[in-house]
């Protein structure tokens, strides 16, 4: 037996990707992931095997890297992002304590990477300076009435929120949907970040308002964070303030 480890790699930048995953990915004879988050790390293959698949194909990718595991090669499963934030972590525990005890390679733990929603804020300036709600408009896993409900329970409760997958090809209506419920309890000036492909070549960032931000350009592979009642753009900076009184902080 061998150990896995899962990785979260980071918003895909190398520089932005933590030195220890850089190292376990160096040291690993098998690096298992998404085809496009493996391209994201090709110069530290080198030799490795890789186990790469698509979309859709996250059972058999871990299925296949826990058996690279049994069979006794040191074997990391990488994710975007932090891999236990919409990642890859809770599956490949899940299938390994399926196996009986005898048969369960190592867990390497998981190595904790810069999450999507860190890296977005960290462009748009200091958005989650307070409460925030992180939620996934994906109701591939999820019912559709179940993530309205999270929807209004964070606007309800005045939380910043970032939407983690908020529109594809085929969910073109869900985001319209989010808007028109956080306009019940929310102007419609309200700030709205939306950060596309964060660190990586074709990066783009887009500040709108919540009546406005479902006209912008926004993917899968976008990130949207929309403000709380306090927070404000200044100088093209999206802030929500932490609660410190202006005359403390000197302001």
């Amino acid at each position: 037996m061998a150990k896995i480890t899962v990785i979260g790699i980071g918003p895909g930048s190398l520089l932005d990707m933590t030195p220890r995953a850089r190292a376990a990915i160096e040291h690993a004879q098998v690096v298992a992931g998404y085809h496009t988050y493996i391209k994201l790390i090709q110069p530290l293959l080198g030799g490795k095997d890789v186990i790469g698949t698509g979309m859709m194909q996250e059972i058999d990718r871990c299925r296949m890297a826990v058996g690279s595991a049994t069979d006794g090669r040191e074997t990391v499963v990488i994710s975007s992002g932090d891999a236990g934030v919409y990642g890859m972590a809770g599956l490949v525990l899940e299938l390994i304590l399926q196996l009986p005890r005898e048969r369960r390679p190592e867990y390497g733990g998981t190595i904790a990477g810069v999450s999507a929603v860190n890296a977005a804020a960290s462009l748009l300036g200091a958005p989650l300076m307070h409460d925030f709600a992180v939620i996934s408009l994906s109701d591939l896993l999820t019912p559709w009435e179940l993530i309205e409900k999270r929807v209004r329970m964070a606007g309800e409760g005045d939380f910043v929120i970032a939407l983690y997958n908020p529109k594809s090809r085929k969910r073109v209506k869900n985001i319209e949907i989010v808007r028109d419920i956080l306009l019940r309890y929310r102007d419609p000036a309200t700030p709205v970040g939306i950060v596309t492909a964060a660190t990586r070549q074709e990066e783009a960032k887009q500040l709108s308002t919540l009546r406005d931000f479902v006209d912008e350009e926004i993917n899968m592979f976008s990130l949207v964070i929309i403000g709380n009642s306090q927070t404000y753009v200044r100088e093209g900076w999206m802030i929500t303030p932490r609660g410190y009184g202006a005359k403390e902080a000197g302001l």
